[in-house]
């Protein structure tokens, strides 16, 4: 591990050389970055300080996908481990692609429409494996190190090009491993979850990929019974005793047009070194990590964060499918497609917060296939209604629904099918948060607003009046509880924060429209939530009483904050329900830590938010950050970051919240670029337990209420040093009239600090992640 430089040395470092001087103006653009960036970062770059020091290294062969090095851009992706069975004689390079799926709908989103494997490539040295020595550079997103073997030694260099999609591997051998080979196998194309459950009737594989040969590139044809191919093409290049070798994957359907594309970007690839192809690589990553910036006194939680922001933007592209549950790298899974009760909407939370609205596929794809949603209602409510199934692929479609096949939307008080109805609601909020972390009207206009109120009104159709004069829901499904209740609490949270946000919106957009009577009549009427002595219920009928993973009937506290603790009875209501969740040991699982986490945040007990996260890294997160249920999954490790925002920082209700829960521990902390609702850009510096400074950058000029967390008498200047004025907007907060693209530095009064970013100092030396020796 590298030394730390101490603060005096870094703030003086950053000043001359890397930090960047809040005080001149705002943050400096992705493209500034890039140039910046491009022929490397000067000693005492912060950026590069924190992304080093997050580096994860193997001395130790990893066996398995969850222990090794990973790399991606959103569609190919590359899993690197040792082979199964063979681990002192060959090195696996999974090929792993996200738009390739199979397409026989009758069969459902588990199996027709599952994502299907494509193969791998095994790297055989000459000799036997005796040792490991990598290192996975996150500012380069690369793979660096050396394979020794009995007979030598093997160097090489990797990565999945940001630009090309292309999987690039260049070897260079010593003498003795100059004979090493690179061995294609190819998978079976049929749904990885056929090795968990009984395939249905009438369902088989795909017929075997074909190996051929085409003037030096070698391509596995793999066709589709529904019509359609995925190609992988791959050839080796030779300089000197280095060897590259290049892969590319394509998919097409139902043409058979992906052979022509994959063997064409091959050639093209080829034409390049190794080195020229990572230049642009490596800028647009620079870049990438240059719109934020965290640091935190806990070596392991800011290591592992950094590599949370690595991983996104590995398995998360704005123009790619919305990540299925193992994103890019599909290994064997029960879960083979994209997941709409929990897993999709946590993938993406960290975006926000880390300022990376590049890698917003859901509200691309919910926008692009729309018309889809309607589908996967009922015939009757087609006209009106928008519904999305647990399961679809990246189209949005689900298929054939059954607990087999796939699970549709479900219609309130009947089953089959489940009756869950909550979950396009859900995705929607996750649209709702990039519109105000943006403020981009358009996407109000023409994604939120009309979808919303679509899928709002499918609930409409079923909510009616109960002999006590309230609007009741017949019963619907809480993920992942079991059983229907009615008023089902995940439903009542979704249908209350649903109408709210559609009566804001329909006032914001200027649009009279003819359900806002009913959208006010379901707040005014809506029947309570359900609780009992124990807090949130399920629903009326069903108690919260055993050992659950999911937070479902807690929404309105976490992620919705329609219920937050304003006042005392409210608070309590809060504590008891997360104290009696996750009092029940036996089925909790990871995300269930990364939800306690937040809502223990919203509270503002840092100690206890700290507390959950330091039980989901020590029971829950593997070798690599990643995690494992009864198969790969990806939200977990995600969603912990956006944890770690919700301890940083917090802008629900209009209010900006800095350092809202810390843990006493954490004296010491920097923020940069972190993006709050209302399109304001935050950067903060706590020492020694104080906060030092706050700055916030407003890109829309929407109204400022920043709750600062400095004591006493405050300062407010801007950019250039002027007092700016200012008003109390009580409990601690103040706000500050800014315009679309002033700032707001806010000190304690008769204080000038230098804000600049820079890393702090870590309480204790932890271990890297990967497999470190020791």
């Amino acid at each position: 591990m590298p030394d730390h430089p101490s603060r005096r040395t870094v703030l003086a470092t950053g000043s001359a050389l890397g930090g960047t001087l809040l005080t001149a103006g705002p943050t400096a653009s992705p493209a500034d970055a890039a140039d910046r960036t491009a022929a490397g970062s000067p000693p005492g770059d912060p950026w590069r300080i924190v992304l080093d020091d997050a580096d994860m290294v193997w001395q130790k062969m990893p066996a398995a996908w969850y222990e090794g090095p990973f790399l991606g851009n959103g569609l190919l992706g590359s899993g690197i481990y040792a082979e199964p069975g063979a681990a002192s004689t060959a090195v696996r390079f999974n090929v792993q692609h996200s738009e390739v799926q199979d397409h026989r709908p009758e069969f459902g989103s588990l199996f027709g429409l599952a994502r299907l494997p494509i193969g791998y490539f095994t790297l055989e040295p000459v000799g036997a494996i005796t040792g490991v020595d990598w290192r996975l550079s996150l500012h380069d997103a690369e793979l660096t190190g050396t394979l020794t073997t009995d007979r030598g030694t093997l160097a090489l260099r990797a990565l999945v090009h940001n630009d090309r999609s292309l999987l690039a591997v260049e070897v260079t051998p010593s003498h003795g491993e100059r004979g090493f080979r690179w061995v294609f196998h190819a998978a079976d194309a049929i749904s990885p979850r056929a090795a968990f459950k009984d395939l249905p009737d009438g369902y088989r594989g795909n017929p075997p990929a074909e190996v051929t040969d085409h003037n030096g590139v070698s391509a596995a044809v793999q066709p589709l019974l529904a019509g359609g191919q995925h190609v992988t093409a791959w050839r080796e290049r030779t300089g000197g005793a280095t060897r590259t070798l290049y892969v590319h994957v394509a998919h097409s359907y139902p043409h058979t047009t992906a052979l022509a594309r994959a063997l064409k970007a091959v050639r093209d690839a080829a034409r390049l070194p190794y080195a020229a192809l990572a230049v642009p690589h490596r800028a647009w990553w620079h870049a990438y990590y240059r719109k934020s910036f965290l640091s935190v006194p806990d070596a392991r939680i800011q290591r592992f964060y950094w590599i949370q922001l690595y991983k996104a933007a590995s398995a998360a592209r704005r123009d790619a499918p919305v990540m299925a549950t193992s994103g890019p790298w599909l290994e064997p899974t029960p879960w083979p497609n994209t997941w709409w009760n929990l897993n999709a909407q946590l993938e993406y939370w960290l975006i926000h917060g880390s300022n990376h609205l590049e890698l917003d596929a859901i509200t691309r794809a919910l926008s692009e296939f729309r018309d889809n949603l309607a589908a996967e209602v009922a015939q009757p409510y087609r006209a009106d209604s928008l519904g999305i199934p647990r399961t679809t692929d990246p189209q949005l479609v689900n298929g054939a629904a059954s607990s087999l096949m796939g699970y549709g939307v479900g219609i309130p008080g009947q089953d089959p099918p489940t009756p869950e109805v909550g979950n396009l609601t859900w995705a929607l909020h996750n649209v709702w948060l990039s519109y105000r972390h943006t403020m981009d009207i358009t996407l109000l206009r023409d994604v939120l607003f009309p979808l919303l109120r679509k899928a709002i009104a499918y609930y409409l159709h079923f909510l009616e009046p109960g002999p006590d004069g309230r609007l009741h829901l017949p019963a619907t499904f809480s993920p992942e509880y079991g059983g229907d209740s009615r008023d089902c609490n995940y439903d009542l949270m979704l249908l209350t924060w649903g109408c709210r946000t559609l009566l804001e919106s329909a006032e914001l957009l200027g649009v009279d429209d003819e359900s806002a009577p009913r959208w006010r009549e379901v707040l005014a009427r809506r029947v309570p939530y359900p609780t009992d002595a124990n807090g949130f219920m399920i629903g009326a009928d069903i108690p919260f009483a055993k050992s659950h993973r999911h937070y479902s009937h807690l929404l309105a506290v976490y992620p919705l904050y329609e219920i937050t603790g304003r006042t005392p009875d409210e608070r309590a209501l809060i504590e008891k329900s997360l104290a009696h969740w996750v009092g029940f040991e036996g089925a909790l699982q990871g995300y269930t830590f990364t939800g306690a986490a937040s809502m223990s945040a919203l509270l503002g007990k840092g100690e206890d938010a700290l507390h959950y996260l330091g039980e989901l890294m020590t029971r829950f997160i593997k070798p690599n950050t990643m995690y494992l249920e009864s198969g790969p999954v990806i939200e977990t490790p995600l969603s912990a970051a956006q944890s770690l925002h919700d301890m940083i920082c917090q802008s629900w209700g209009g209010v900006v919240r800095v350092f809202p829960a810390l843990p006493a521990a954490w004296a010491d902390l920097t923020v940069h670029g972190f993006r709050t609702q209302g399109a304001f850009l935050l950067s903060a510096h706590r020492e020694a337990g104080a906060t030092r400074w706050v700055r916030l950058v407003s890109e829309a000029g929407a109204p400022c209420v920043v709750r600062h967390g400095i004591p006493g008498p405050v300062d407010v200047r801007d950019r250039r040093g002027r007092l700016l004025d200012h008003s109390d907007a009580g409990d601690g907060a103040i706000q500050v009239a800014l315009a679309k693209g002033e700032s707001a530095l806010i000190t304690a009064r008769g204080d000038r600090p230098d804000p600049i970013v820079a890393p702090v100092r870590p309480n204790a030396d932890e271990p890297r992640w990967g497999l470190p020796l020791g």
